[in-house]
């Protein structure tokens, strides 16, 4: 049996085809979370060719496509056009509070509000965003703590919230983010100690920051996959354990710029097949001889304890290891002569020995400026004579 479709049918078939593609789709939740997230946003901070400026909820759903005129931007659907699953702001300087009812988008998987103007507190609420995988709020002016709440969000995997005015300490339960791979919230007000971290915490970023106290080994206890960490800027204080330069995956460490007075490395026999690619761990107050052991990690190339007060010569192991590439020891009290490699002037190794009190750095080598502190600041240094 076959059937016809009348000619006269035709036009009308195909208006009721192009309704139904423009036809409510998103779920009404979605719609409702949307527009709450519009109306906190300042009018006038919202430019004409901006992706907000394109959301107009009376002509269009957010969903619908094809988006050449309305939603252009900012907001990415599931493949069956019902829910919201990543809202992308642009950074377009956009004012305003992040309203609490951003709740209502629960199968969100990215939230991305970077670069703009938005203030206030998180809303605890946020803690209802169950798929949610990536949070980024980098450069905006969130201010008082981080809430707990959000620790509640076990799919979390990235969390960027660098570049803002967050106080307080962090949430004690961090070590329940599971799944989280990146954490940024550098360039902040947080103070306090470092909680213990998630087990699967792959980069770790705080610098700038008031945190505080002694580097516990407690907070790295469960983080076994941890291979970049950054403390730099803070008021970590005490002496810094052998057992972080053994944590399994480590590979690059940032602290300086702390009150850091003390260094413990672990005999070179320890550091095997370890990761560790660079240490910075300068501008503290560490006291003592430069540790020799560093020289034995077989992947190290770039070392920085300059602007401390360490004391005694440049360990000979420094001049031996094949993989350093970069060394800044400067603005210490080392004595002696330094190592013949560093300073010829072929020399592969970038960096500084200057300002300490070493004998006969050669003023035409790189690595020897700037040039030597006065032998009387030397002599101070040492409680008599420098040590040869």
């Amino acid at each position: 049996m076959t059937f016809s479709i009348s000619s006269s049918l035709l036009p009308l078939l195909l208006l009721l085809f192009l309704f139904s593609s423009t036809d409510a789709l998103t779920s009404p939740s979605d719609v409702s979370a949307l527009q709450a997230f519009k109306a906190t946003v300042k009018t006038n901070s919202i430019p004409p060719w901006s992706c907000l400026a394109s959301w107009d909820f009376t002509v269009s759903d957010p969903c619908a496509s094809p988006r050449r005129t309305h939603f252009t931007c900012g907001i990415t659907c599931s493949s069956d056009s019902t829910r919201v699953t990543q809202l992308t702001l642009d950074p377009a300087g956009y004012t305003g509070r992040l309203t609490p009812l951003i709740s209502g988008l629960t199968e969100l998987l990215t939230l991305d509000l970077a670069e703009n103007n938005f203030y206030g507190l998180i809303p605890s609420t946020i803690s209802s965003l169950h798929s949610l995988k990536t949070l980024i709020l980098r450069s905006n002016s969130f201010s008082g703590s981080l809430p707990d709440s959000l620790t509640r969000l076990n799919s979390l995997e990235s969390i960027d919230i660098s570049h803002n005015s967050l106080t307080g300490p962090l949430p004690k339960t961090m070590n329940s983010l599971s799944n989280l791979r990146q954490l940024d919230l550098s360039y902040n007000k947080l103070t306090g100690a470092i909680p213990k971290l998630p087990k699967n915490l792959i980069d770790l970023a705080l610098k700038a920051n008031t945190l505080s106290g002694p580097i516990s080994k407690d907070t790295f206890t469960e983080s076994t996959q941890l291979e970049i960490v950054e403390l730099a800027e803070n008021s970590f204080t005490g002496t810094l354990g052998a057992w972080f330069f053994l944590l399994e995956s480590i590979q690059q460490v940032d602290l300086a710029n702390n009150t850091l007075t003390g260094i413990e490395v672990l005999p070179p026999k320890f550091a095997g097949e370890n990761n560790l690619v660079a240490v910075e761990l300068g501008f503290n107050q560490i006291r003592g001889n430069a540790p020799a052991s560093f020289a034995a990690y077989p992947r190290l190339s770039s070392l920085s304890m300059r602007y401390n007060m360490l004391h005694g010569v440049i360990p000979s192991e420094y001049e031996r290891s094949k993989t350093l590439r970069r060394l800044y020891l400067d603005g210490n009290f080392l004595t002696g002569k330094p190592p013949a490699r560093f300073v010829k002037p072929d020399a592969e190794v970038m960096g500084s020995l200057g300002n300490n009190c070493l004998r006969g750095c050669p003023g035409k080598a790189k690595m020897c400026a700037p040039s030597q502190k006065p032998f009387y600041i030397c002599k101070q240094a040492y409680g008599g004579k420098p040590k040869s």
